[in-house]
This record gives structure tokens, sequence and C-alpha cells, in this order.
């Protein structure tokens, strides 16, 4: 099981410094990949939680991508309606030249009606878009020359070049908890990507309801890589609606023991609380970090 660091790109911690900070220290202590998230346009409910300034994942990933050597590289997550998808396809492939083969392409439909609206998005149907986006974005890695006829994007006889080093194209993990989410994660993903969630329900409601649909559809079960947030306490927290992630290292450790048991690939720990005050700790962000990381062989 390898563990990958959501590394936080946003408010006035976000400079290029801190960002170096971040980047160097994911690179020396064992850690495997370094995920971004993403927003377009900080309306003011994405701002509430997420404050500019924001960087870009994709123009910080091939920055990162410069800076290191050794972990993989990605998105957590790209929101897929929010770009054309052959643009977002030649982005990840793009990055995934430049890293030599590391990116992870980490995607979601998105939560931030403000966010659309600005962008002049159809919100209802995020998610039949992000679908079809996905479907096109794999084609165009599949092929020099690609073509597609969909309901909400078409085109034809575009080079796509550079194609994705990894074959048949860089891992999909997909976010989401909803039946919708877990079918676009079987269809289309490698991973299932889900966010913030707790150990009761993964193990007896979320995970066996993604092994029922891939069974009704007839595909395989897609890994698990869910992202937990890492939030350490000196006394145990109550396990009534206590989140994965949450509480003291002897609590931490028996998340970490129980997302193994359930086959996890990769756990995503994010140690933003919520409070914007403490973006700019980074000490205490790596000292969790570190802490988390010595739980593991």
């Amino acid at each position: 099981m390898k563990l990958a660091i959501n590394l936080l790109n946003f408010g006035e911690a976000a400079t290029v410094e801190n960002l170096q900070k971040w980047t160097d220290f994911a690179e020396a202590n064992r850690f495997d990949a370094l995920l971004i998230s993403d927003h377009l346009a900080v309306t003011s409910d994405v701002a509430s939680r997420y404050p500019a300034p924001f960087l870009d994942p994709f123009v910080l990933l091939a920055w990162a991508a410069a800076r290191t050597t050794r972990i993989e590289l990605g998105t957590t997550v790209a929101i897929l309606p929010y770009r054309h998808p052959l643009h977002t396809a030649r982005l990840a492939a793009n990055i995934d030249v430049l890293s030599r083969g590391r990116f992870i392409f980490g995607v979601g439909v998105g939560w931030a009606k403000q966010e659309f609206a600005t962008l002049g998005l159809d919100f209802e149907h995020r998610g039949s878009v992000a679908n079809e986006y996905l479907e096109a974005i794999k084609i165009c890695w599949a092929s020099n020359v690609a073509a597609f006829t969909g309901r909400f994007v078409s085109f034809s006889e575009v080079h796509t070049g550079p194609r994705p080093l990894r074959k048949p194209h860089p891992p999909i993990w997909v976010g989401g908890a909803s039946d919708a989410a877990l079918r676009r994660a079987i269809r289309y993903g490698t991973a299932w990507h889900p966010i913030r969630i707790r150990i009761d329900w993964l193990r007896d409601v979320g995970y066996p309801r993604l092994k029922e649909i891939a069974l009704a559809e007839g595909r395989p079960v897609p890994d698990l890589a869910p992202r937990i947030s890492v939030q350490l306490a000196s006394e145990s927290v109550s396990e009534y609606g206590r989140v994965a992630g949450q509480g003291t290292l002897k609590q931490i450790k028996g998340d970490l023991d129980a997302l193994s048991a359930m086959g996890a690939t990769y756990i995503t720990l994010d140690t933003y609380s919520g409070d914007i005050a403490n973006l700019k700790d980074l000490d205490r962000h790596f000292e969790t970090l570190l802490a988390v990381r010595e739980l593991l062989p």
C-alpha cells in the first residue's frame, strides 16, 4: 500500500518557497505520490474553503515534474467539465511525458455551483458531461489522430501527440460516492478515489456497492485509492461519526490497517482541516505526515 500527499496549492502559504518545501519533503521522506486539487474560478463558495491565490494543478505538476525524479504526480481531483477534453487530454499527456511516466489522473465532476455558473457550464448535467469527456480523453490518448462524436463534444482528425508514456494510459482515479460516481469509476477508471470517508461506511456500504455495480456491469472492480483527512489528536476521538484519519496515532493506525485489509493500493493523506489560518504552519503539516508515515513499514 502506497502513501500519497495532498499538496496544499491555495491560500497565502502557496508561495514558490513553500511549494519547493512540499515537493522536497515528499521526495525525501519515502512518500509515493504528490497530488494537487483543482479549481478554475475561485468564486465565493470556493474561496470560503480554498482561498486565493489558487495555483493551477497542471501548471504546478509540470513544475513539480522538473523538481522531482521519483514520486508520482497527479490530481485530486481535476474537475472534468471545466476544460474541453482535447485540452485536458493534452495537458495530462504532456505532464506524463515530462515526468517520464509518473502522472496520475484523478478526476471528479465538481460541487461548486457558483463556479459552474461563472464558467457558463451546466451544473445539473455535469455527471453526463464528465462521462463523455472521459471517453473522449481516453480516445485521444490511444490514437495519433483522434475523432469523437458525442452529445456534448465532437471532433475529428485531431493530431493528439504527445501520447502518454504509461500504457494503455495513466492511472485514472475517479472520485465521488454516488452510484453514478461508482459506475464512472468502473467504466472509465483504474481506481475509485473516495474522499473524506468513514471506515465503517466504506467497509459496509461503499466498497460492497462498488463490487455489486461492477458485477452487474460485467467489469472488473477498480482499485481502492481513498483520500483521508489526517487530523492528529492527543486524546481518542469518539468513533461516532469519526472520519478516517482523525484521532490519535493508534486510531489512525487502525484506519490504515482497515484500508489495507480492504485492499487499498494508495492512500492520500490530506492535512488541511479547513482552518485557513493553519495553512502557513508547514511544520505542523510535515510533522503530521511523518508521524503517519512511520505507522507503515
